[in-house]
């Protein structure tokens, strides 16, 4: 299934701990936040299913120094067509459970688009 174009926007709550959405994802103004799961050293990368408030993401790099942290930027970049500077890893950078804001995405995964979807109407 294709990414869709980004349409509207829930806006999240900015706490200490990072920004406080209503689900695994949600907007901070035009910065998408995905609170994730980590799964370290998988068999390929994938952008998985909801569980709870986290998006499972895993990836092929082994958690040594950060490096899976580093290689789930790379390929969220891609998924989401923006540059690795665009992505910050708010926390978690060493732990499975991290939160990032990717700023101004350009398409979102079939997963994110569907969970969006419940939470607003599409822009007009």
């Amino acid at each position: 299934m294709a990414a869709k174009k980004v349409k509207s926007k829930p806006e999240g709550k900015a706490t200490g701990k990072g920004t406080e959405i209503p689900s695994f994802c949600g907007w901070d103004g035009d910065t998408l936040v995905l609170n994730v799961l980590g799964t370290p050293s998988a068999k390929q990368d994938a952008i998985g299913k909801a569980k709870g408030k986290q998006l499972k993401i895993s990836v092929t790099a082994a958690p040594v120094g950060g490096k899976a942290t580093d290689h789930m930027v790379k390929f969220l970049a891609k998924a989401f067509g923006v540059s690795t500077s665009d992505i910050t890893v708010v926390f978690g950078r060493y732990n499975v459970n991290k939160q990032l804001r990717i700023e101004s995405p350009q398409t979102l995964p079939p997963v994110i688009a569907k969970e969006l979807s419940t939470w607003t109407s599409p822009a007009a």
